[in-house]
């Protein structure tokens, strides 16, 4: 069992909130009932919180002192503040400095119960998934594996769970989603991270070539073989060794791959001698192998020997909310690598990224910010710097369908981003006019500008207001 989630209530009436209290208490929750803002900036001296619940008109010490003191010293900590009647422009303003939310008083003891509870599992799933990203990347030595969406968060987890087995896995997914990343990702998080990781592309090399690579041959062993050579199996020895598209390699060489998977063992071509290795096999493709086996272009024995473990990359159209995080990384990297300026990507150009299908997917979308910061000569990338496809790009009128998968969906999460998109694609058809966009979205000016703020979108045009 976990700690109790901790949360501090600051109020110079707590009689009114005691059975509030008694509510949290019976579900789980440790809380502490405290008079005022100092006796509230003294608990955190004592303990820490999840969930600070102040309210705002205190003597002495008030809400927007206990705000900063938690924003400074304790900014893992998120604050929710009680306004009384009147105090809304205050409460916008705390918003601002980076409280949580408000609730105006009296407060529904059902409605400030529930936010509290969301404010606790906001807290606790941004420290999972803090945790896990952070952890994936010191463990990959690379941190290559960008994106914080449940997709991604999934897919880490997965990566976890399986780098400590040493059992075959089958990666699948579509051409530049990153295969050979998760594939480096799993060796790097296994017992074997010290040992090579040996990756060999079977697409790539002609049949009669790609035996040796893998199996290595003698001298004399055919016209050319001039010297002795081990092959890519004998040079992992105790490492992994990634079969990137496997569902190229010939029948012939499947029968002999499938013989060394059940044996462990091989001969080098031309060669007498048995070898014996202790190798991690990790495949990859961007092909239907069930199909491919139904269709006997791919041999069923084989494939449910490699798919033993199956690894799934999703699409980037799948995971939207990537994109953002990817284009800052990739910007960055190839101003870096091309010793050019930092430049960035405006809100405009954000969202047509956003928007377009990337059927090429990650590496897609890398190819085309390295063309953009080769070729755009001012220091904000355009919508008009974009290639023609993506700027033609319109979304479907239909509503995006969002379905609820296998493993569930963060709905808090899903409907913050769902938000997020309508705004900003609001604020582009009105073209950055807030009084516009708000139209468009049936709200009135200031609460999309409390939103806005709130969620931190920063849409500036020329002419905005």
């Amino acid at each position: 069992m976990g700690l109790k989630p901790r949360i501090l209530i600051a109020d110079d009436e707590p009689l009114t909130l005691e059975l509030i209290v008694e509510r949290l208490q019976t579900e789980g929750y440790e809380v502490e009932l405290v008079p005022g803002g100092k006796e509230a900036i003294e608990a955190a001296k004592r303990n820490s919180f999840k969930v600070v619940l102040t309210d705002l008109s205190m003597p002495d010490v008030d809400g927007m002192e206990v705000l900063a003191y938690y924003a400074s010293n304790h900014p893992e900590t998120l604050v929710i503040m009680l306004t009384g009647f009147g105090t809304v422009e205050t409460a916008v303003e705390a918003m601002k400095r980076g409280a949580y939310d408000y609730l105006a008083k009296p407060a529904n003891p059902d409605e400030l119960i529930l936010t509290l509870k969301r404010a606790v599992e906001h807290k606790e799933l941004k420290e999972e998934n803090v945790a896990l990203r952070s952890q994936i990347q010191e463990q990959m030595r690379v941190g290559r594996l960008i994106g914080q969406s449940q997709p991604m968060l999934h897919l880490y987890r997965i990566i976890k769970r399986v780098a400590k087995t040493d059992s075959t896995v089958m990666i699948t997914g579509e051409s530049g989603t990153g295969k050979e990343l998760i594939a480096n990702a799993i060796h790097f998080q296994s017992s074997r991270r010290e040992m090579p990781f040996v990756p060999i592309n079977c697409g790539a090399i002609p049949e009669e070539l790609l035996e040796s690579e893998l199996f290595g041959h003698e001298k004399g062993a055919f016209t050319g073989a001039f010297k002795e050579r081990r092959g890519r199996f004998e040079l992992a020895n105790k490492g992994t060794v990634f079969l990137d598209e496997i569902g190229e390699m010939s029948p012939k060489l499947q029968v002999k791959l499938l013989r060394f998977l059940q044996e462990t063992k091989f001969q080098r071509i031309g060669g007498s001698r048995t070898i014996e290795v202790d190798v991690r096999i990790l495949a990859a493709t961007n092909k239907d192998l069930e199909r491919a086996v139904t269709e006997s272009e791919f041999r069923e024995d084989l494939f449910y020997r490699l798919n033993v473990i199956p690894i799934h990359v999703p699409p980037l159209r799948e995971r939207a909310s990537d994109i953002k995080p990817l284009i800052q990384h990739f910007v960055q990297q190839h101003c870096q690598k091309k010793n050019i300026p930092l430049k960035r990507m405006s809100p405009a150009a954000i969202l047509s990224f956003e928007q377009y299908d990337w059927p090429g997917n990650v590496r897609e979308l890398e190819n085309v910010i390295e063309r953009l910061v080769i070729l755009t000569d001012s220091e904000e990338i355009q919508v008009q710097d974009l290639p023609k496809r993506m700027q033609s790009y319109q979304q479907p009128v239909e509503p995006r369908v969002i379905e609820l998968g296998e493993d569930g969906i963060n709905l808090k999460e899903t409907l913050d981003d769902l938000e997020n998109r309508l705004i900003l694609d609001a604020l582009q058809r009105a073209g950055g006019v807030k009084n516009k966009a708000a139209k468009l979205l049936g709200l009135n000016r200031t609460t999309l500008i409390e939103k806005m703020k709130k969620k931190q979108i920063d849409f500036s045009l020329n002419n905005a207001v």
